[in-house]
């Protein structure tokens, strides 16, 4: 940058002085304004659930970008060079750990101050693919819980991370993201509490309309190309039957496909569900191989055009009606 030198009266000088130290001492209230150029908060959030959170609650007051784009599928993500110094500009991270290893590697090397890891906000738990734990995985299928004999490949312990499809989880979470916000920004602390504050209502509403709605089925169980539904399951009291395991790309057993035909009739089950950013072709192949329907359960893991829906809550509304029609709704 090129500086033009010229000489300043002492009195202009001393205003100049002065009024810079009263625009530092404003700006210094929060961190947005030292951080961001139209005195918002940088929030940079891992994936769409997190950024989701970030966006309700900081409104306004955030400016909040995204390290999955939608349509990437997030176990996969692989952190870029750009975004690597964008993450470590914000003044706020979040994301949840152990589902993206690329980027808490990368949050660990941010140095960025306010980090909030939504797996703190709650209690993750171990999942195997449903409450049927008589169902072995068979001889080469990836397992999916420790406890059952999977394994979801998921921090140590193979806990299960996809929290935020249960909403009273989410919610818990909302409330941490909340506080995380309001200490890293006292001056608009009021605002995000009153926002969080009404999130969490709306989960809470929405938490009903699962419970209702799922009461009386002809079936517990539902097939689904993706394990990312286990909170779901326990909440409302069915039974998650996935074809292979947390990774929705990988391809199942010959023992797991033939285990899955029985469990079908078994169950009365009548549709097999995939995802919109994952292929569906094993979903359609053991829906032909059974003369099942296949239909979409979106794990939410981003928002494209290709969703049923333009956010959280009316995706997983479409999800709700999707299990109704699937499970028999009495």
């Amino acid at each position: 940058m090129n500086v033009r030198r010229r000489l300043i009266p002492t009195a202009a000088l001393a205003g100049a002085v002065a009024l810079a130290a009263t625009a530092l001492t404003a700006c210094s209230g929060t961190a947005g304004a030292a951080g961001s150029k139209d005195g918002k908060l940088d929030v940079m959030a891992s994936f769409y659930p997190m950024q989701f959170l970030a966006e309700q609650i900081g409104k306004d007051h955030v400016k909040v970008d995204t390290l999955t784009k939608p349509g990437v599928e997030p176990h996969d993500l692989e952190i870029t060079p750009k975004q690597t110094a964008q993450l470590g500009e914000a003044d706020v991270v979040l994301y949840l750990k152990t589902l993206q290893p690329a980027v808490d590697k990368a949050v660990a090397q941010s140095g960025v101050k306010n980090i909030v890891d939504a797996a703190t906000l709650t209690k993750l738990e171990v999942h195997g693919t449903s409450g049927h734990d008589d169902h072995a995985a068979g001889e080469g299928q990836p397992a999916e819980g420790a406890a059952d004999g999977h394994d979801h490949s998921h921090g140590e312990a193979g806990e299960d991370p996809h929290v935020w499809l249960d909403p009273v989880k989410y919610a818990e979470i909302a409330k941490g993201v909340g506080a995380a916000l309001e200490k890293s920004d006292p001056d608009h602390a009021a605002d995000y509490k009153k926002n969080t504050d009404e999130l969490v209502a709306k989960l809470g509403a929405l938490d009903t309309e699962f419970k209702d709605g799922l009461k009386n089925t002809a079936s517990k169980t539902f097939i689904t190309t993706h394990s990312a539904f286990g909170y779901l399951a326990e909440r409302y009291g069915l039974d998650q039957e996935g074809i292979s395991g947390v990774d929705p790309e990988s391809e199942p057993s010959p023992a797991r496909m033939k285990e899955l035909q029985a469990l079908s009739k078994q169950d009365n089950v009548s549709t097999v569900f995939f995802e919109t950013l994952a292929s569906d072709k094993t979903a359609k192949t053991l829906a032909a191989d059974t003369g099942l329907k296949t239909d979409v359960l979106d794990p939410l893991e981003g928002i494209t055009d290709k969703s049923q829906g333009a956010d959280y809550f009316e995706v997983m509304r479409a999800n709700l009606k999707n299990l109704q029609k699937a499970l028999g709704t009495k």
